[in-house]
């Protein structure tokens, strides 16, 4: 990280939060949002961004917390508050989108219980590449949805997950971790494997080709999808509508 910018990171369960001292502006920000993205893989309950001791050199750069707090509201649905922001950066963040897109609070207390609201149901499995990896994923949909009350979810994102899950046995061959999110009005589904190799890429092969129409599954089933990267790997993510 840039001399100029560092930053702590603790996790304080159930959220993680990180703290940035420096001063912030359109070079720095490049390391901020790497620190953002490294805590959001972590996949904690909920992300405490502290900017107490942080100076805004460019107004500009305030937009790598919306960035990431909007990549965060696809995947991995955590939560983000920022928190104790001095005097000069509260009132450029008032001044700035920012506030529309990331809740900010007096101190750190204040965040972290106001993120310690908004946790979603979450259950997160590791599982290997190997041939029963998918049964496996429809067996944890069908729980999940059971325990969460939304049993009419379960065939149309059973089908999702197992899709992803299986394109890491054929492609990936890494083992992964599958999460599934409950945060209304959608359940998200999620599959991080240890290969970088983009997913959506495969969505161009002949649709007869392996893997091919499993991805155009997701794509009519899901509200939304994609991939980002994640570490060494990626998380492919889909958002099945649980009005």
């Amino acid at each position: 990280m840039s001399t100029r910018i560092r930053c702590e990171v603790r996790d304080e369960s159930p959220v993680t939060v990180v703290r940035f001292a420096g001063a912030l502006d359109l070079g720095t920000m490049r390391s901020v949002h790497a620190v953002l993205e490294n805590c959001l893989a972590a996949l904690p309950d909920a992300l405490v961004v502290d900017l107490e001791k942080l100076s805004v050199l460019d107004p500009l750069a305030l937009s790598v917390f919306a960035a990431a707090a909007r990549r965060a509201a696809d995947w991995p649905a955590v939560p983000m508050v920022l928190c104790a922001p001095p005097r000069e950066v509260a009132d450029r963040l008032a001044a700035s989108a920012v506030c529309r897109v990331v809740p900010v609070r007096r101190d750190c207390a204040e965040a972290t219980a106001l993120a310690g609201e908004t946790v979603a149901p979450r259950l997160r499995v590791r599982l290997e590449p190997v041939a029963g990896a998918c049964r496996r994923a429809r067996e944890l949909v069908t729980d999940a949805c059971g325990r969460w009350n939304v049993p009419e979810l379960a065939g149309p994102a059973s089908l999702v997950l197992s899709e992803l899950v299986g394109n890491v046995v054929r492609h990936a061959g890494t083992p992964m971790q599958v999460t599934l999110t409950l945060q209304r009005p959608y359940l998200r589904v999620a599959v991080m494997d240890g290969s970088p190799a983009d997913a959506r890429a495969l969505t161009g092969r002949d649709l007869r080709a392996e893997g091919g129409r499993g991805l155009m599954l997701v794509r009519e089933l899901a509200q939304r999808w994609g991939s980002v990267p994640a570490g060494a790997g990626k998380v492919v993510w889909a958002m099945l509508p649980a009005n």
